[in-house]
């Protein structure tokens, strides 16, 4: 059946998708411009030094120098550790805190629960947990970017609540059967859970990714150092070039590029990886935010 829309509904919807457009254009518009830029002639992005719309002398020296830079590898792998043994130990522990908090027979439950829940407003601050690594024995260790933030109280409670959302004749049925907790969590709870639990990876990994502050708390030596403190030292550097290069030179003009193409060697991976979760993004969201 055709349904003729009201003027008022006509000038809604053009409104609308002028307001979808400037908010996809100011999304995306810095992605594109550092993405411009690193391919530009470094000449061509100083002289312009604002709005860039296409690529200007095309080059691809500062990819060249990004990857002659030996740094930039070793925060790679890295980076790649942190990324994968944290986001092992973000899950293992995130699932058993969950899966335990999910129990209707817990006793003490609303207790622990408003305790947990404490800890996201209200933490012991920086220098305490300076002192608390440091009297573990982590500082300048890799278990410093790892173990701090093993849990995360609001993925905690996304996960426990998706975890409710299971008929508790599931549970009843394999306990009848013999099954124990580890077993129920395992082969049952996890299994019918794998929309949430691949939003719970996608946000360990891209938060581990992006992180640099626990490196630059915790870490002194180079060879530990991710990906993302290397690109920061860069782009605060004021010396770029000689640092991707070690050698001492009047091309200032590339050490922008430098830092757009290094911006982009960082950010293009977890892009990549993004598009493989996204169908489990909204539903697993939906899962741990509706049900209670």
């Amino acid at each position: 059946m055709y349904y003729k829309k009201s003027v008022g509904e006509i000038i809604f919807d053009v409104l609308n998708y002028c307001a979808m457009i400037l908010l996809v254009i100011a999304t995306l518009y810095p992605f594109w411009y550092v993405l411009v830029a690193s391919l530009s002639n470094p000449t061509a992005v100083a002289q312009r030094g604002g709005l860039m719309l296409w690529v200007e002398g095309f080059t691809l020296e500062a990819y060249r120098t990004v990857a002659q830079n030996p740094n930039v590898w070793i925060g790679y792998k890295n980076t790649i550790i942190y990324v994968v043994g944290g986001t092992v130990v973000n899950l293992f522990m995130t699932t058993l805190g969950a899966y335990g908090l999910s129990r209707r027979n817990l006793y003490g439950k609303g207790v622990i629960m408003k305790l947990i829940v404490f800890t996201m407003f209200f933490s012991g601050g920086l220098i305490p947990t300076f002192l608390l690594v440091k009297s573990l024995g982590m500082v300048d260790t890799r278990w410093a970017m790892i173990i701090p933030g093993a849990i995360s109280t609001y993925n905690m409670i996304i996960m426990r609540t998706a975890f409710q959302g299971i008929p508790v004749s599931l549970e009843e049925s394999a306990r009848i059967d013999g099954a124990n907790d580890f077993t129920i969590m395992w082969r049952i709870i996890v299994p019918l859970s794998l929309p949430v639990m691949a939003v719970m990876t996608l946000f360990y990994a891209v938060g581990h990714w992006n992180s640099f502050f626990n490196a630059l708390v915790y870490l002194r030596r180079r060879e530990l150092f991710p990906l993302q403190l290397i690109l920061r030292e860069i782009l605060i550097t004021q010396s770029l070039y000689e640092m991707m290069t070690n050698v001492v030179t009047d091309r200032e003009p590339i050490g922008e590029t430098i830092k757009y193409a290094t911006i982009i060697v960082s950010t293009v991976p977890i892009l990549c990886l993004y598009p493989f979760l996204q169908k489990y993004f909204v539903k697993g969201v939906l899962i741990g935010s509706l049900k209670e």
